[in-house]
């Protein structure tokens, strides 16, 4: 039996709300020995006030030194295996931005990125360009003619869209073209098994008519291509929780994530203050609400440190909104670490908080990755973290005679 299955025969119905707050990136490590993190460093007197009230721990996104994409952070933060249930990044932007994937189907996210004059990337998001500017040369793209294959163009956010190549023959296991550098050209599509040999190809040809549509600009004049991948099958998270879940982000990825799991993507917040107000107005509506706080996981990417620690003060200064809604299981945490000293996502644990009028405290007087180490939660793989989100919540029976 795995736990899915025994979650399903120990579900207890009541009225208690969960509420799952995710700071992306969360994570981070201190600029020098001995130095504060993002986290520490901010000032956090919400998050701190609720370590004193609850328990608090760190947790593993995969496995001990493995470093994970958003979908296997997010998926282990909602229950499954990452391992076990893996996702392309494609299918993810394709479904947040609402385009419904059928059998076969093969989703790509694309970055728009800056090349020089001998096709070298200068820079991997095109200057993070816009959405006003990327959205119009996204649909520009759908001018690139592809024989036998229907192509669709979809804008995400900023240097991101997504692409969606439909037809027959197509498998999403190819290699992604971003080289996570600079200086170097884009990777050419390449095939890691027989069966998606014709995608690999369709890409180039994408990727090739692409530049020449996109050879008038001056930033977004190439793409780089990610997370190859065919519509996935997940469990319901509503079966296997019984709980009704609302997803409040702002970024189509997640949202998409969320919708593949089960949950209903409820509203259109374009930042974090009209995410509080959508929580308050569906509190009664719902069971369990993820709300996805993105800015910590970019200024990570960014490199800058002290922009990550402005963020994370952000984050904390909404925390009383959603105190006040007296949820019966608070959780915080990330689907990962994204050290701006590192500029990428990081194997390092996530700092975790749960408060729960039953969880049982623990001495750690502020929420930090140096006062996570001695809570009590200990360190644990992030994929247990609903049953314990469950536990809490009085929603699951005792196993057992």
């Amino acid at each position: 039996m795995d736990t899915h299955d025994l979650t399903r025969t120990l579900h207890t119905k009541n009225e208690s709300k969960i509420v799952m707050l995710v700071a992306d990136g969360l994570g981070g490590l201190p600029q020098h020995p001995g130095g504060p993190t993002e986290l520490e460093a901010a000032s956090t007197p919400q998050l701190d006030a609720l370590a004193k009230q609850g328990v608090s721990g760190r947790s593993i996104p995969v496995l001990p030194g493995i470093s994970p994409g958003s979908g296997p952070g997010h998926l282990a933060l909602f229950g499954y295996d990452p391992l076990q249930y893996q996702i392309g990044r494609g299918a993810l932007e394709a479904t947040g931005v609402g385009l419904e994937l059928k059998q076969g189907d093969i989703a790509v996210r694309c970055n728009f990125c800056t090349l020089d004059s001998q096709g070298r990337i200068t820079d991997r998001r095109a200057g993070r360009i816009a959405t006003e500017r990327s959205g119009p040369l996204a649909r520009r793209l759908r001018d690139v003619s592809l024989p036998g294959v229907e192509l669709i163009v979809e804008p995400v956010k900023e240097h991101r869209f997504v692409v969606v190549f439909r037809g027959e023959g197509l498998g999403g296991n190819v290699e992604d073209t971003d080289p996570q550098a600079t200086g170097v050209p884009p990777l050419e599509p390449a095939a890691r098994d027989e069966a998606s040999r014709k995608t690999a190809e369709i890409a180039r040809q994408f990727e090739a008519g692409a530049r020449k549509l996109l050879a008038d600009q001056n930033s977004a004049n190439g793409l780089t291509m990610r997370g190859f991948a065919g519509r996935p099958e997940l469990p319901s998270f509503g079966r296997v929780y019984g709980l009704k879940a609302a997803a409040i982000a702002v970024y189509p990825m997640y949202k998409g994530l969320a919708q593949l799991v089960g949950m209903e993507i409820v509203g259109s917040p374009q930042n974090l203050d009209e995410q509080i107000e959508i929580l308050r107005a569906s509190w009664e509506d719902y069971d369990f609400f993820f709300l996805h706080f993105k800015y910590t996981d970019s200024t990570g990417e960014d490199g800058d440190f002290d922009a990550k620690v402005k963020r994370i003060e952000e984050f904390d200064a909404a925390v009383p909104a959603v105190v006040e809604l007296a949820p019966d299981v608070l959780i915080v945490t990330g689907d990962h670490s994204t050290p701006s000293m590192l500029r990428s996502h990081s194997w390092h644990p996530v700092p975790t908080l749960i408060v729960s009028r039953v969880c049982r405290t623990d001495r750690c007087q502020s929420f930090g990755e140096s006062d996570c180490v001695l809570g009590g939660l200990g360190q644990f793989e992030a994929k247990h973290l609903m049953t314990l989100a469950l536990a809490n919540a009085g929603r699951l029976s005792k196993f057992g005679a």
